[in-house]
């Protein structure tokens, strides 16, 4: 309605950045895992205004690798762009699905995120 992406869309981005990774690199299989991980932690600073539509790639590393959570910074670019538009903080708890109590990150999903560390 403004022109720009809501505030609101960057949680989203961090989100589905971080997702594509897991999936992609570390084989993540949300819907059928018995150990997932869930956002506890989010936070984003707005540096510079998005307009609708561009096309944003995001950066992410991994900054804090526990035994049942991740640590990650995330950054979103308007392509073509060297500065961040924004700048997130994102973190993931594992934990067992029917219990939903923290769990060690699977072995596959780590080497994923020590790739990112």
């Amino acid at each position: 309605m403004y022109g720009h992406v809501n505030n609101i869309v960057y949680y989203s981005y961090f989100d589905t950045a971080v997702s594509e990774h897991l999936v992609s690199v570390g084989g993540l299989h949300a819907m059928e895992s018995p150990v997932i991980g869930v956002v506890v932690e989010t936070k984003c600073e707005f540096r510079k205004e998005i307009n609708f539509p561009a096309t944003i790639d995001a950066g992410i590393r991994v900054f804090r690798l526990g035994n049942s959570s991740a640590s990650y910074n995330i950054g979103l670019f308007i392509e073509g762009e060297e500065a961040p538009a924004a700048f997130g903080h994102f973190v993931h708890v594992y934990i067992n699905r029917e219990s939903r109590r923290p769990e060690s990150i699977p072995d596959r999903i780590r080497t994923a995120l020590e790739t990112l560390v």
